[in-house]
């Protein structure tokens, strides 16, 4: 396993993270355990999680992941032995189960992390992120900015106070943001550097050979500010592992069980990861290894954040991170990627 560092901080991480979005709705309390064990023996020391999840999410499954880990937690004794990243749910997504105000404000933050810590078990949150943007942006697939009537104001300062205060009281250790675009990170960059207010040091978004959106313009906001990138779906919610093509189609596949995931499940996706699949296969790798090792192959790319139902799956996904491509397999998806840009944005 390699390691690295979270942005201009001291705290080291795997470049391979544990997402859980599954456990508690596809994977028992037992498998989720199972995971983060194996996991941590493979050198995996970093575990991502969100309030809101399992996902999909039903009210009934609300806060299932993070408790789980927490049990996990207090069985394991391993809490200083792990990088506990989460995330508070944001507006316009719905979810009136899990606040009445779903705005980011002092005491929604405040109130959403003394949760997490509870149901995880824990006296502190490592890194703790904004899931997606409060105003309306495009996020989740959204292609074109349309302007629009939006009753968001602009609240970047009073976040970043409040996230001051939990910093010094020791309950998160740092700030990141999610499912943003370039405007929206500098303008919390802007904010901590004229006020002196906590950094947002990670983005999390998505990235993949199907989802190379933020190279247009994020990539070079997080290079130039020392910001560093958490990919999700680096698999594309499976389809550039080659399980939905000749005739690999389970019924428990994801695409399969939750088919309103349209994000990843257009013609053009799947054409698409078709050919990253025959590419990966006509040079002896399994499509996994070429999908993550594409990913980890970026410079802007702090750390992989892998999911997974299995051990066989996990095990799968750690061994295919290790993998180093050539310049001319390089050549060869973008040459796919010109054919099919960001089919699944």
């Amino acid at each position: 396993m390699k390691y690295t560092f979270l942005p201009e901080t001291a705290v080291k991480v795997s470049t391979l993270c544990l997402g859980t979005m599954t456990f508690g709705r596809q994977n028992t309390e037992k498998e989720g355990h199972a995971q983060i064990d194996f996991a941590l023996e493979q050198g995996i020391n970093f575990i991502d999680t969100a309030e809101m999840y399992p996902v999909p999410a039903i009210e009934e499954n609300y806060g299932s992941t993070e408790k789980i880990i927490g049990t996990w937690i207090k069985s394991s004794g391993k809490r200083d032995q792990i990088v506990l990243a989460s995330k508070i749910a944001g507006a316009n997504r719905g979810l009136p189960y899990i606040r009445e105000d779903l705005r980011y404000t002092p005491q929604t933050i405040v109130s959403s992390v003394e949760k997490s810590l509870k149901r995880l078990q824990t006296d502190y949150i490592d890194l703790y992120q904004l899931h997606w943007p409060e105003r309306k942006s495009n996020m989740f697939g959204q292609l074109g900015f349309t302007i629009q009537n939006d009753l968001w104001e602009d609240n970047t300062f009073e976040i970043l106070e409040t996230c001051q205060h939990l910093i010094q009281q020791g309950k998160i250790r740092h700030f990141g943001i999610s499912n943003e675009t370039p405007w929206g990170l500098m303008r919390f960059l802007e904010e901590s550097k004229k006020h002196n207010l906590p950094k947002a040091i990670t983005v999390q978004n998505p990235y993949s050979l199907v989802n190379r959106s933020l190279e247009v313009g994020l990539a070079e906001v997080l290079y130039r500010e020392k910001v560093g990138l958490l990919a999700y779906s680096p698999l594309g919610f499976g389809i550039l592992t080659g399980k939905y093509g000749k005739g690999r189609i389970s019924p428990e596949a994801r695409l399969n069980l939750f088919p309103n995931f349209t994000r990843y499940n257009s013609d053009e996706a799947r054409k698409a990861a078709a050919l990253y699949v025959k590419l990966a296969e006509e040079h002896g790798m399994i499509p996994s290894q070429l999908a993550l090792a594409f990913v980890r192959a970026q410079p802007f790319v702090t750390s992989t954040i892998i999911g997974a139902t299995s051990l066989e799956q996990l095990k799968e996904n750690i061994e295919a991170h290790a993998l180093n491509l050539s310049p001319a397999i390089f050549e060869e998806i973008d040459s796919m990627h010109r054919q099919f840009p960001n089919p699944a944005p």
